[in-house]
C-alpha cells in the first residue's frame, strides 16, 4: 500500500531506521558488558521489542501493568516493572506472577515494603529498590537510612526475593552537550554503585544493578559495575533527543502523516489535521529551537526537510503552520500530505492504536501496540 492512502492523521514508523538503531544499541551494550534490559514504554509494541531485546536475554522494561500483561501474551516473560507500586495494585502484579510472568516490582517506601512483606497469598515477589540519582522524581537516595531499613523488610519476608538497585538517569534529559550526559551518566552509576555497596556491606543480596536512559545509554563512559541498562526512546529517537545531541536526523524513525485542510492567507498559516491529540503538546527541549514548536515539517516521500515550516500551534484536531513565504501554499495545496517529527516520541504515539510500517513510501506492514494502564 502506498503511503498516500492512508487516512490522516496516522503514525509512520520507518522499519530500516528502527532496526538501525536496536542494532546500534545492542551493539553498544555488548562492547561494555552490560545486559540490554530495553524500556519499552516507547514502543508498547512486541515487533518493536523482538528488535530491541536481539542478542540479548529478552528481558524488557515496562512502565504499566497493562504492559507488563501485553508483552507476557507476546513471549516476554522476563520483566522489570519500573514504576513504584502500590497496594492496590499488588493483586494485579500477583495475578502475572502467578500467570508465570518473571515480574521484578520498584519500591522506595517503608509501608509499601512492609505491605509486600505482609501480603499473604500463595505468591513470591521480586522486588528492587529505587534509588534517586538526580532525576529527583521517585526514589531514594543513595545514602538514605530507609535503604537499609527497606532492604532488612524485603530480606526478612518469607514471600520476597530482595534483586537489588535500580536508578534511572533522567535528569540527563536536562543536558544540552555530550559532555553534560556523560556527567549525568557518571552520577547515574555513582548513586546506584553506592546504594548497591551499602546494600552488600549490610549482608543483603544486590544481584542487580539496573540503570539507564537513553542520552547515559548511548554516551556514558563507562557502564563498570551496572548489570543492566533500560534506555527507552532509542528505539525511534526524536526531536527533543535530536536536540540534546544524543542522535541525528538520520536516526529519527517515527513521524506523523497529516493532510493540508486548509489555506487562512489572511491570517498568514496553514492548517493542518494534526494537532494537540496527533502530536502531543510536549515542547521539551525544542523550546530553545527555531522553527520547531510542536514539530517539524517533512516531504511525505522523501522525508527532506521543508524548510521554515513548523507546527507553531495546536489545538485538539488542527495543527497550524505559519507561513512566511506564499509560494507555501502552491507547494501544500489543500489535501496535500506532509509528515510531522515529533518532539517527544513516547507521547506522541500513544494516541495510536498501532504503527503504520513504511520501507521507502511503501507501508509494508502494521505492528500493534498496547495503551492504558
Amino acid at each position: 500500500m502506498d503511503l498516500q492512502s492512508l487516512s490522516t492523521p496516522a503514525l509512520i514508523l520507518d522499519k530500516g531506521i528502527v532496526e538501525r538503531n536496536t542494532a546500534r544499541m545492542s551493539a553498544r551494550m555488548t562492547k561494555h558488558g552490560v545486559g540490554l534490559r530495553p524500556h519499552l514504554k516507547t514502543a508498547k509494541s512486541a515487533r518493536v521489542a523482538e528488535l530491541a531485546t536481539a542478542g540479548h536475554s529478552g528481558g524488557i522494561t515496562v512502565s504499566t501493568l497493562a504492559e507488563a500483561d501485553y508483552f507476557g501474551e507476546n513471549g516476554f516473560d522476563d520483566i522489570t516493572y519500573a514504576v513504584c507500586i502500590v497496594p492496590g495494585k499488588l493483586s494485579q502484579a500477583a495475578a502475572l506472577i502467578a500467570g508465570g510472568t518473571d515480574l521484578k516490582i520498584l519500591v522506595d517506601s517503608i509501608d509499601t515494603a512492609k505491605f509486600i512483606a505482609a501480603y499473604d497469598h500463595d505468591i513470591r515477589f521480586k522486588v528492587l529498590i529505587e534509588i534517586d540519582c538526580g532525576d529527583a522524581r521517585t526514589g531514594l537516595l543513595p545514602e538514605a537510612p530507609e535503604l537499609i531499613d527497606i532492604g532488612t523488610i524485603l530480606n526478612d519476608a518469607q514471600n520476597c526475593d530482595l534483586q537489588g538497585v535500580l536508578t534511572h538517569g533522567g535528569h540527563s534529559y536536562l543536558a544540552t552537550s555530550i559532555d553534560g550526559i556523560k556527567q549525568a551518566a557518571k552520577e547515574e552509576r555513582t548513586a546506584v554503585l553506592r546504594a548497591a555497596e551499602r546494600l552488600i556491606a549490610a549482608g543483603f543480596p544486590c544481584p542487580v544493578v539496573s540503570a539507564g536512559s537513553t542520552p547515559t545509554a548511548m554516551h556514558g563512559e563507562s557502564y563498570d559495575g551496572i548489570t543492566e541498562m533500560r534506555p527507552g526512546v532509542f528505539v525511534f529517537f526524536d526531536l527533543d533527543q535530536l536536540a540534546r545531541n544524543a542522535c541525528t536526523r538520520e536516526d529519527l524513525a517515527l513521524s506523523v502523516l497529516a493532510s493540508v485542510i486548509g489555506h487562512n492567507k489572511h491570517i498568514g498559516h496553514i492548517t493542518i489535521d494534526a494537532g494537540a491529540l496527533a502530536l502531543s503538546k510536549d515542547i521539551s527541549a525544542t523550546a530553545n529551537w527555531p522553527h520547531v514548536g510542536y514539530g517539524s515539517l517533512c516531504d511525505p516521500e522523501t522525508m527532506a526537510p521543508l524548510e521554515n515550516l513548523h507546527v507553531a500551534k495546536v489545538s485538539q484536531e488542527h495543527g497550524v503552520i505559519p507561513v512566511t513565504d506564499d509560494t507555501a501554499y502552491d507547494r501544500l495545496p489543500i489535501g496535500s500530505m506532509v509528515r510531522v517529527l515529533p518532539n517527544h516520541a513516547c507521547i506522541t504515539a500513544a494516541g495510536y492504536p498501532c504503527y503504520n510500517v513504511v520501507e521507502g513510501t511503501q507501508v509494508v506492514d502494521q505492528w500493534d501496540r498496547v495503551n492504558g494502564w
